[in-house]
């Protein structure tokens, strides 16, 4: 009896090592899938262009995509613990950072330009204050449209209640002026060029005057301390984006006009090439951030969108760029 027992224990040792052999095991360096999230504007094309460029499979990271209209809404994502890695410009992060701890391990470009106050071009509007009695279309809770109504608007002399804030996705607003069911729109690119281009509407500002608005790349935290070499080498592709955008423009501007063009917009590829280029795109991690940043999360605190100004030193992640460099 005694032998049998041993026997059986052996049979099972060596069933049990023959199946451990056959299964495949999971390396102590692979890298984990990446939940990221982009937003469907100019902001999020060179995100779109890293997903479709092929650098993320080339290092082992494999990839879900999670496509919104903007960038406020991956944020909202993120916080919820649906998405891992967003773009969206400094308020949105402030507010990420405020509501779900998120990091920024990047800078991927500024946008100011690219933001713009457009109204209907029969109103023949050409200041700010004309607004006033008129229908805004705004993506409420957007940068965006946290810089509008909380600087650009009182700026110009406008108070809460002077216009009507008609709350939409950059996506609708242009039909919406075509359809006079606004009077103007905050919005982005492209779809600021495809108003004025269509004889829809006059561009009166851009938000460059106020905000260079640097577009972050942000990470959940449970993310970056679970997997921080995929964060790296996640970083290290977007180097090399960096190299396509000055080196091959081109081949740039193909892919995210085929975006486009794929989702229906009618847009010449002059009026393309002109929206990109008010996209600048140099990811990174300048050192002068923080000056900035406080400057937006004090109108952030005063408005009460934040319950706090962040530790910087918490929120940003420098050391993460500087491991890909090295």
């Amino acid at each position: 009896m005694n032998s049998r027992r041993v026997e059986l224990t052996r049979r099972q040792w060596l069933a049990g090592s023959a199946l451990a052999l056959a299964l495949p095991t999971r390396p102590a360096w692979a890298l984990e899938t990446i939940r990221q999230g982009f937003q469907t504007n100019i902001w999020g094309m060179p995100t779109y262009y890293l997903l479709k460029s092929g650098l993320l499979e080339k290092r082992g990271i494999k990839f879900e995509e999670f496509a919104v209209p903007s960038g406020n809404l991956t944020m909202q994502q993120m916080v919820a613990r649906q998405v891992d890695l967003g773009t969206y410009a400094g308020q949105s992060f402030i507010i990420g950072h405020d509501k779900g701890g998120l990091v920024a391990i990047a800078q991927i470009e500024t946008v100011g330009k690219t933001a713009q106050v457009v109204t209907r071009k029969d109103l023949n509007l050409t200041k700010v204050s004309e607004l006033k009695g008129l229908k805004v279309a705004n993506q409420t809770g957007s940068s965006v449209g946290n810089i509008f109504v909380d600087v650009i608007a009182p700026g110009a002399g406008l108070k809460k209640g002077d216009f009507q804030e008609v709350r939409m996705d950059v996506n609708n607003m242009v039909a919406a002026m075509a359809a006079k069911t606004v009077d103007a729109m905050v919005n982005v690119e492209p779809y600021n060029s495809i108003a004025v281009a269509e004889g829809i509407g006059t561009s009166i500002m851009d938000f460059s005057q106020v905000d260079k608005m640097p577009v972050f790349m942000a990470a959940t935290p449970d993310f970056v301390d679970k997997s921080p070499e995929t964060v790296i080498a996640y970083l290290k592709c977007w180097q090399e984006v960096t190299r396509d955008f000055k080196d091959n423009p081109g081949k740039v501007a193909d892919v995210i006009y085929a975006f486009f063009t794929s989702k229906g917009y009618a847009m010449s590829r002059e009026i393309f090439a002109k929206a990109l280029a008010k996209v600048e795109v140099n990811p990174g991690f300048p050192s002068d951030l923080v000056p900035g940043l406080q400057k937006d999360a004090e109108v952030l605190l005063r408005e009460k969108k934040i319950s706090a100004i962040p530790d910087w030193k918490k929120a940003l992640r420098p050391d993460l760029w500087a491991k890909a460099s090295s």
